[in-house]
């Protein structure tokens, strides 16, 4: 149950907040009594955050540093430049009171804050605490925190790149929120090729910068940005060798923006260590013209030397200063020179898609949220972390009764394999072990294999009624480097019972621990062991090995005589049941097509045989991979047939022509001529008058024609067929410049002898309106 407190100005104390009233005007102790250079308590805002989001929720924990404790405290927020405290409820704890004391000693509080509306400016968070009758005050640094509102522009400008403090290594998985849809964004929105790009990215050093603002971009950036594509950008970022540790891939996304119930969000993980302790990544909104969001060398390390716990930042684009482009399917126009990249504004171009006169701040088109999921080896962080982190340490098998004969000897059992089933419902999962021996042949043996069922990640068998715990958290460093110490863990509750009732797990336990026996000046003092790295082997029998470091050599000079690596067996389940070990997956291949829309595949085999069972994991995958479009031609239909002469005597010209079925794009070949016309000469033209023989002879020859046409009517009309009349000129094709008309003359009636062939209809082709246009 969360109760909410309201935090009340110093100076209107009721007599039922008199220890607030009392921590808050009392006075500090003498400097004297603190250390140099050290402070026991710590006030902390989960991510370290520099700027706040109005009106989002945070974690802020208050710690004390062992072995120090406090009974009581108090949290108010100021806004800076203002002695008024914030009246607001801006404060939710966990089953206490925001300012309370209490007999029990507390090494860690956790609230949640809420930050002020919109126009607050900078916040001060102060923390009072009392330690018997010892006061620390707000006034000290690590009780203070500055927090200022974030800027609308969502855009962190570069910081200096730091060296990082921070031991081990952690692992975190990034999720991508793409939040680009017609419902946000609905000016231009192209519904019909909206997509994410695949995202690239990687985990590297700081002497390596995958992109940043007032930069230019590399050719792979440059081909992610324009093209969508990511395959340069993996080959430069593999290149730069030591100065990567992860290299962070996720598939695109068609469309850009569905449902969550619908389509997961995608993820990655990726792993930092001290030297590698940036991430950045980057993808494509398509179709653009070199348009992007992403995140630019996040250092994931803290000031405290530990790792960073959560990264939520919203997204706006930025442009990539290669392409001139203002809408998101303008044809493409390289800049020239190439400009810096910049994050877009709402005063670009009146024709942007983000364009606001009013010059407002752009609607973030993404979220990302990067989270720490895992860490791994001795860590250093001045401050403990939270409880609820999720940490890879596996808490060690309970111990269960065995009921096997002492005449069998078996090796250890092996660890659970991953359960069969990666959703809710439910599947099993897999242990073995080894008959290494059976001493009485008459007493049988019992199984090597062990089953049990499990269920997908996320999920749970028990009923909502009981009371779920976590993991146990890894444990604490031995509070002692040398000498008899104790060491501690914690876990924390997943899930309260239906009925109300508290969990009655316990959530912390100890142990004793030694780290260094011997503590003389002359010892050799090492660190504590670290993880076990993974089994060598992925089944049966393999090696796996733990490190330590010398932290001081003996004061004598002499060689350190402790062991620094420790190497043991693994047994891994055996080979030949696992009917489904695979290979990794290959690269992805090159995309189906060299221009458009193609797909791409992966591979990977099967390693184990094929006589051990069915495999049903899928050994080859797809996706759509997106090119330039592809240039398209003209397409022009075929020429019609030539025209009549366009003069009765002398000379003159025909003509034929033909129809544009597709007009070329992205860059195909023009269109060829549509009208080609030749000369003609039927006979030469008398320049006088026509005399009575001239006249009688046309006459002729124009009875002659008559008398061809009938005869061929009756030929037609014999062969089996009757014409119809010659049908009307249809219009011309053109106004002017020589077009053509046409007319028909068809079967009217087919008699019983008549053959299919000996029927056929007319056409005949003139030139008209062949004057200039």
């Amino acid at each position: 149950m969360f109760t909410k407190g309201k935090i009340k100005p110093a100076d209107r104390a009721t007599p039922s907040d008199g220890y607030c009233s009392w921590i808050t005007r009392a006075q500090p102790h003498g400097a004297g009594g603190r250390r140099e250079g050290f402070s026991e308590f710590r006030l902390r805002v989960e991510g370290d955050p520099e700027h706040y989001q109005p009106g989002s929720t945070y974690r802020v924990t208050l710690y004390a540093t062992n072995p120090a404790y406090f009974r009581g405290f108090t949290l108010i927020a100021l806004k800076e430049g203002n002695a008024a405290i914030f009246e607001l409820d801006t404060f939710v704890l966990k089953n206490m009171d925001l300012c309370t004391l209490t007999p029990r000693r507390r090494t860690r509080i956790q609230v949640f804050w809420i930050a002020p509306p919109s126009g607050s400016g900078c916040v001060l968070l102060k923390a009072s605490i009392v330690q018997r009758k010892i006061i620390s005050f707000q006034d000290e640094g690590s009780l203070t925190k500055r927090m200022c509102e974030k800027g609308e522009s969502f855009i962190t400008p570069n910081k200096p790149l730091l060296d990082c403090c921070a031991c081990g290594t952690a692992k975190y998985r990034v999720t991508f929120y793409g939040n680009w849809s017609e419902k946000l964004h609905p000016k231009d929105y192209p519904r019909r090729a909206n997509h994410w790009s695949a995202l690239i990215g990687a985990s590297h050093s700081k002497n390596y910068i995958l992109w940043e603002y007032g930069g230019y971009v590399s050719e792979g950036v440059k081909q992610v940005a324009e093209l969508g594509s990511p395959v340069k950008m993996e080959e430069e970022i593999r290149q730069k060798g030591d100065e990567v540790l992860t290299v962070i891939k996720m598939k695109a996304q068609w469309p850009a923006w569905q449902p969550l119930n619908v389509r997961a969000a995608p993820s990655a993980e990726f792993s930092v260590d001290r030297t590698r302790h940036l991430m950045s990544f980057l993808t494509m909104l398509g179709p653009s013209p070199d348009w992007n969001v992403g995140l630019s060398s996040e250092d994931l390390c803290t000031k405290e030397c530990g790792w960073v716990q959560k990264v939520v930042q919203d997204l706006i684009p930025w442009d990539a200063g290669t392409d001139n482009g203002v809408t998101y399917e303008s044809p493409n126009k390289p800049t020239t020179p190439q400009e810096k990249i910049r994050p877009l504004t709402s005063l670009d171009h009146p024709q942007s898609p983000f364009y606001d006169p009013e010059g407002g701040a752009i609607t973030p088109v993404a979220r990302v949220v990067v989270e720490r999921i895992a860490r791994k080896g001795e860590q250093c962080n001045i401050v403990p972390d939270n409880v609820d982190d999720i940490v890879a340490d596996i808490a060690q098998e309970e111990k269960e009764e065995d009921d096997t004969p002492e005449t069998c000897i078996y090796s250890n059992w092996s660890p659970w394999s991953a359960c069969s089933s990666s959703t809710c419902e439910k599947g099993k999962r897999m242990r073995q072990r080894m008959l290494k021996a059976q001493l009485d042949l008459s007493v049988p043996c019992p199984h090597t294999q062990d089953f049990e069922p499990c269920m997908g990640p996320g999920c749970s068998d028990e009923d909502a009624s009981t009371c779920m715990m976590s993991e146990w958290i890894t444990w604490s460093p031995c509070s002692m480097s040398c000498g008899a110490g104790v060491r501690s863990r914690e876990r924390y509750v997943k899930q309260f019972p239906d009925d109300g009732f508290a969990c009655t797990h316990s959530t912390e336990e100890t142990e004793p621990c030694t780290v260094n026996d011997d503590c003389s000046p002359s010892s050799c003092l090492v660190t504590e062991w670290g993880e076990w790295d993974a089994c060598s082997a992925t089944c049966g029998l393999g090696m796996k090995r733990r490190e330590r470091m010398v932290k001081m050599p003996p004061s004598d000079g002499s060689i350190c005589g402790a062991e620094v690596v420790e190497v043991e067996r693994c047994m891994m389940p055996e080979c030949h049941t696992i009917p489904c070990l695979l290979s990794p997956w290959s690269d992805w291949s090159d995309c189906s097509v060299t221009c458009g829309k193609g797909t791409r595949i992966r591979q990977r085999m099967l390693k184990s045989p094929v006589e051990l069972g069915e495999c049903k994991e899928e050994l080859e995958q797809m996706e759509k991979c997106m090119l330039p479009e592809c240039p398209m031609d003209c397409v022009m239909s075929e020429w019609s047939e030539w025209s009549e002469c366009s003069k009765s005597c002398g000379k003159g010209h025909l003509i034929r022509s033909r129809m544009i079925t597709l007009e070329p794009q992205f860059g195909g070949d023009l269109c060829p001529e549509t009208t080609q016309r030749k000369t003609c000469k039927i006979k030469k033209c008398n320049q006088g008058g026509l005399n009575s023989d001239e006249r009688k002879r046309r006459k002729e020859d124009r009875k002659k024609r008559r008398n061809k046409q009938g005869r061929e009517e009756s030929a037609d009309e014999l062969a089996g067929c009757k014409m119809k009349p010659w049908s009307a000129w249809i219009d011309c094709t053109k106004l002017c410049g020589g077009g053509i008309q046409e007319r028909l003359m068809t079967a009217k009636k087919r008699y019983k002898n008549a053959q299919v062939t000996s029927c056929k209809d007319r056409k005949e082709i003139r030139a008209c309106n062949v004057h200039p246009c």
